[in-house]
């Protein structure tokens, strides 16, 4: 293990074994946010999902991903070899919220890993600095073919916002006619089973029309491109515990009338270059048209007739907006129990709470039982859902008496 020293190089290639590179974050005497910035050849932020950080945690194409290694508080996961050749530059930062400065940082530690060995570590302390926000730690570089990586430990005046001005993005919230790529510094995400966000609804002139759901998942990674097909399937249930069934395309939904939700389409895989991404609109008046609070399910789903595959492994996330609110569901099913078994066909990753004045969204992290083609099932429990996977089996495309014998036992039924 080498201790780096501001401005020190090291090439990569003979220290990493394989296509990996985790960078260990960790700080004391004050939070820091870290962030990645892929930068071009100009050293700009031409496209703004390559900022990795808090509310947009992975890369489209999976190079960066902000993934904390065993025993650090932050830090990114690299697969530089992902990257497209636009990038040639990954520049990690720190920054600080609030009126604290780096001056007040005990200690920091940057760690360079190959799987769990270090290969170089980079320390620096709150007496490098002044009245600085932030600090540029580290940049993955390319130089002669091949990726190096260099110690920096420059200080910047000023947070978050300044770095994404400084390396020419803007945040969500400038002036419209800007042209520059627009970061939202201020989407939501809930990573963790158990957190709620409220967003509320606006009413009259102007108010938005629509909720917007979009469910995404990336390419496995295993080279068959026929098990990369998930299903957005979006459960409601309605105020007197009824429950209602949508999915593409047999049973699209609708907008203007009943049930006030609509799929808009079918996608039949990732690949390697694109996420692929479902998207459902929501009646934002949905709770008035239903005469009470409604609960929705969102859940992605791995047909059996797709292959064994970890629904896992293609990392399904959610994002809902509504106007210029944004929350996503980020949970990690690779921390789920259920992560690495190839017959967990349905992940639920998330729920909300639509009422008349409001939508309460939160993850969930649950998965069927194992070889299970169950439904996602909800329930009130007073004026919480109540989830479990014990709903009715719904196979796309097949005829309804198939259904009936496949489900003789079970007693529940969408109703339509």
């Amino acid at each position: 293990m080498e201790n780096l020293i501001k401005g020190q190089r090291l090439a990569l290639s003979g220290l990493v074994t394989g296509n990996i590179v985790q960078l260990g974050l960790a700080s004391a005497g004050v939070p820091l946010d870290f962030a990645c910035f892929g930068l071009d050849a100009n050293g700009k932020l031409s496209d703004d999902r390559y900022m990795t950080f808090f509310n947009q945690p992975r890369t489209p194409c999976g190079g960066v991903e902000a993934s904390a290694p065993s025993g650090d508080a932050a830090g990114f996961s690299y697969q530089l070899d992902r990257l497209p050749a636009a990038i040639e530059r990954l520049v990690v930062t720190a920054a600080i919220d609030g009126a604290t400065t780096m001056a007040q940082l005990r200690s920091g530690c940057l760690r360079l890993l190959d799987g769990g060995r270090e290969l170089a570590r980079y320390t620096y302390a709150g007496a490098d600095f002044a009245q600085e926000k932030a600090v540029m730690l580290g940049e993955f570089y390319r130089k002669d073919g091949g990726w190096r990586f260099m110690a920096v430990g420059q200080g910047f005046n000023g947070g978050l916002d300044a770095l994404v001005a400084h390396f020419g993005g803007e945040v969500a919230h400038a002036a419209p006619e800007a042209v520059a790529p627009k970061i939202s510094l201020s989407k939501i995400s809930l990573t963790k089973a158990g957190q709620t966000h409220k967003v509320s609804l606006e009413k009259g002139a102007g108010a938005p029309s629509k909720l917007t759901v979009k469910a995404t998942w990336v390419d496995n990674g295993d080279g068959d491109d026929d098990n990369d097909d998930l299903d957005l399937r979006v459960g409601i249930l309605l105020p007197n515990g009824q429950m209602r069934f949508i999915q593409a395309p047999d049973t699209p939904g609708n907008f203007d009338v009943m049930p006030f939700v609509r799929h808009l389409g079918d996608v039949a895989g990732a690949s390697g270059k694109e996420p692929a991404t479902e998207t459902v609109e929501v009646n934002p008046a949905l709770a008035q048209h239903y005469g009470g609070t409604v609960g929705l399910v969102f859940s992605v789903y791995s047909a059996v007739a797709n292959g064994a595959v970890s629904v896992a492994s293609m990392r399904p996330k959610m994002v809902m907006q509504y106007g210029q609110q944004i929350v996503e569901c980020a949970f990690d099913f690779r921390l789920s129990k259920a992560a690495e078994d190839d017959s967990v066909y349905t992940y639920v990753i998330g729920m909300a709470r639509i009422t008349p004045d409001s939508i309460i969204l939160e993850p969930s992290g649950k998965t069927s039982e194992p070889g299970s083609e169950a439904t996602p099932w909800l329930s009130w429990q007073g004026e919480n859902l109540q989830l479990a996977f014990n709903g009715p089996v719904v196979f796309k495309g097949e005829d309804k008496e198939d259904e009936d014998d496949f489900n003789a036992d079970n007693p529940r039924r969408y109703i339509a």
